[in-house]
């Protein structure tokens, strides 16, 4: 365990000697922001399991519905760590946010869900169809790559910005052919409207990451506390690898999720703390679909991902799972 303050340590040896019983020592408080969902599954195993514990912290979650919360929070004060995907990331960096990107926990690939009346059987089949996504998120992304994958424009279909969770009336109620975003919502639109609906093929168009995000003023002030932190995630991410049955049931417990329902989705959450290339492809990728798109401040440019990017704190807990290019 990681503790902290040398004046602490001092008094416990202190009172050792006079033969005193010490008093238990505070934990380190840390307010993390939490996107409630199955992407957030090593924070939310290494609060239940006790791991942020054993490293001297005690973790007080905030929980959200979106990673743009989670890191709106953190820039605002209110929590000093976020889980968040790209998106927020790449929008607080090219707006100048002194954010410090710590690591990346998990990344899935997005996915496509059509009605079988649409009868969209490849993906060029979609052409002239109304296909539902969420702007500015990574789902708007996919669907950009996901169009030119099929040979088509953005004239050459109907786009509607939706809430994910709103997707799956949309289908229901035949005011969109197709949706773009990702899990549980994929497997929610299946069990809502079984055989009007088939997922189309898209593995491998477009991957979102979910990540740790601070703010440098932080990351300064309580290094030890982020080592600690990192240290508890890279625990969690060992358990969930040896005990996936439990880590099933522990997540969908935790995010309100019949089990029965995150099972078969399990193996789509890719559960790795690192920091690799294709945390720096994928944080590349949404940050020149900003530029492209416009969805970006004025006067904003790509970022400089090697002052964004935080590689020492991950390297010094666990080197092996720093793969990054030279200079980071």
């Amino acid at each position: 365990m990681i503790l902290f303050g040398l004046s602490r340590r001092l008094l416990l040896a202190g009172l050792l000697a006079l033969g005193a019983t010490p008093p238990a020592l505070a934990a380190e408080t840390v307010r993390l922001a939490q996107n409630l969902s199955p992407i957030s599954g090593v924070t939310i195993v290494a609060k239940a399991k006790g791991f942020f514990a054993k490293q001297g912290l005690d973790v007080q979650v905030s929980n959200f519905t979106s990673g743009k919360q989670c890191l709106d929070t953190v820039i605002g004060g209110g929590a000093d760590i976020a889980t968040t995907a790209e998106a927020p990331t790449t929008a607080a960096a090219m707006a100048q946010q002194p954010i410090a990107f710590l690591a990346r926990t998990e990344y899935s690939d997005l996915k496509t869900l059509a009605a079988t009346a649409a009868k969209i059987a490849t993906l060029a089949d979609l052409k002239g169809k109304r296909i539902a996504f969420t702007a500015g998120t990574g789902g708007e992304v996919y669907t950009n790559a996901l169009l030119k994958k099929a040979g088509l424009s953005k004239s050459d279909v109907t786009l509607v910005n939706l809430r994910p969770q709103d997707m799956a009336a949309a289908m229901a109620s035949g005011s969109i052919d197709a949706y773009n975003t990702w899990e549980p919502h994929i497997i929610n639109g299946k069990r809502a409207l079984g055989a009007d609906v088939k997922q189309l093929d898209t593995a491998g168009i477009y991957s979102e990451t979910f990540n740790i995000v601070t703010l440098r003023s932080y990351l300064a002030a309580k290094p030890k506390v982020i080592a600690a932190f990192l240290t508890a995630l890279v625990e969690a991410d060992a358990w969930m690898k040896a005990n996936p049955a439990e880590a099933i049931t522990l997540v969908a417990q935790a995010v309100n999720m019949p089990r029965a329902e995150l099972e078969p989705i399990w193996g789509d959450f890719h559960y790795d703390v690192a920091l690799d290339q294709k945390t720096l492809d994928i944080l590349g990728a949404h940050a020149a679909w900003r530029l492209e798109s416009g969805n970006h401040p004025p006067g904003a440019t790509l970022p400089d991902w090697k002052s964004v990017i935080v590689a020492g704190p991950l390297r010094d807990v666990a080197p092996k799972l720093v793969t990054l290019p030279a200079g980071y």
